[in-house]
């Protein structure tokens, strides 16, 4: 019988092949494959997930490739939908405007653009923007909002292409979307073509050491390929001439990192030195250990003590005959209840604020999810809050069910019950 071997997984960044196993959380359904009626009869396809630290490059990332086509060309999250996602876009947006002097003559690029949510900001300023966004349907939303919208994947090809018609941007954005890609190079790459000399690319991403200290293994699903530091992305970012100039911890989405990158070639004097607070980071980071496996090790210790925990709690509220729903049919919600065997023997039903998700089913649970005003229609005693990481922002707006005696239990990053 001929035995096929699978070739050994190497680094996305540097090509390293000695990777270090982190966590292994089975085999899991694509996290925001959101379900309609007719497919809960359907098989459902499922791939492992399982995360790995580089010691070469510092890079932290799953081994499993799931095609972008599968994950990205329909997708349901929109980043309008939360007030969080749009006041930190707005601020930046603002910023860049002010601090770059950026006017008509100027061109701001997003990459993975959604639904317009940023570059709305610049238009406003006359500034010409463009959109690359490979979800069809996100795609022609951004455009009927008036957003220039590439309806494709973007790599160095795409790039060369802008280019040459005359897009090259003075401000490229790239919010949570270099951790998306299987082209990683090729993204980096078109970031380097598609930029000004004297420009600058801003790289939002979850930042790794808010992921371990605060146990967000329900951050990590088949389209987060990467966990970056400051270190990682340096090394990344570095293979095309960019270099990293600056750096800020931002709050956004439980911890993220905000990562300033220029040509090395360009005629910025910025570019050739970073800036004190990124060289206090990375000093930072040789503290805690980023290139040290040690640092990452007992990552699934903490995550099986988790579910022990949460389990044991929703258990109890069961046991006690009182019903609980779930807010958030996100990506993280995903990760959570069907690593920790959550299901419809315990939770009652999803809510989300997001029509795109509403009617449709949680992935492998097969929940239905119903706009949150079903919390006040059938007001469960409990609600198990897994868009954390917009816990401010939800439990404002669900003052209404709290006052009536509703209670939201959250999970990460620190254990509470409200």
């Amino acid at each position: 019988m001929l035995v096929v071997m699978k070739a050994a997984f190497s680094c996305r960044s540097c090509g390293n092949t000695d990777l270090k196993d982190i966590l292994s959380l089975g085999k899991t359904p694509l996290a925001n494959r959101l379900l309609t009626p007719d497919q809960l009869n359907e098989p459902e396809p499922t791939y492992p997930l399982d995360l790995v630290f580089c010691p070469q490059c510092t890079l932290v990332q799953i081994t499993e490739t799931v095609p972008p086509d599968v994950l990205f060309r329909d997708y349901r999250y929109l980043s309008s939908v939360s007030d969080t996602v749009l006041l930190n876009a707005r601020t930046l947006a603002e910023r860049m405007v002010v601090g770059r002097h950026l006017g008509a003559s100027h061109t701001v690029a997003e990459i993975a653009s959604n639904d317009g949510y940023l570059l709305k900001n610049y238009k406003q300023h006359g500034i010409k923007v463009i959109g690359i966004e490979p979800a069809r349907n996100i795609a022609k939303t951004a455009r009927d909002a008036g957003i220039d919208t590439v309806e494709e994947f973007f790599d160095e090809k795409l790039a060369a292409q802008l280019a040459a018609q005359g897009n090259s941007a003075d401000v490229i954005h790239a919010n949570n979307v270099v951790a998306h890609v299987a082209d990683l190079h090729g993204v980096v790459a078109g970031i380097a073509t598609l930029l000004k000399p004297d420009g600058v690319a801003i790289i939002e991403n979850h930042y790794v050491k808010d992921l371990i200290d605060h146990t967000e293994f329900d951050s990590i699903y088949h389209e987060h390929l990467c966990y970056y530091s400051a270190t990682s992305f340096k090394n990344l970012f570095a293979l095309h001439g960019l270099v990293l100039v600056d750096v800020e911890r931002i709050p956004v989405h439980g911890g993220s990192l905000r990562a300033f990158f220029q040509r090395a070639d360009g005629p910025m004097s910025m570019a050739m030195e970073g800036s004190p607070r990124l060289e206090l980071l990375l000093e930072e980071e040789r503290r805690w250990g980023v290139a040290d496996y040690s640092f990452y090790d007992d990552f699934g210790k903490k995550v099986s003590s988790l579910k022990e925990k949460l389990l044991s709690e929703l258990k109890a509220i069961k046991t006690a005959g009182k019903h609980i729903a779930v807010y958030g049919a996100s990506a993280k919600s995903a990760t959570l209840l069907n690593c920790f065997g959550i299901g419809s023997e315990i939770i009652d039903f999803v809510v989300d604020k997001s029509s795109e998700k509403q009617g449709r089913f949680a992935p492998g649970t097969h929940l239905p999810i119903y706009a949150p005003e079903k919390l006040l229609e059938t007001h469960p005693e409990y609600t198990l809050l897994l868009s954390w990481n917009y816990a401010d922002e939800v439990l404002k707006q669900q003052e209404t069910y709290r006052k009536g005696g509703g209670r939201f239990i959250i999970p990460i990053p620190e254990f509470r019950i409200v």
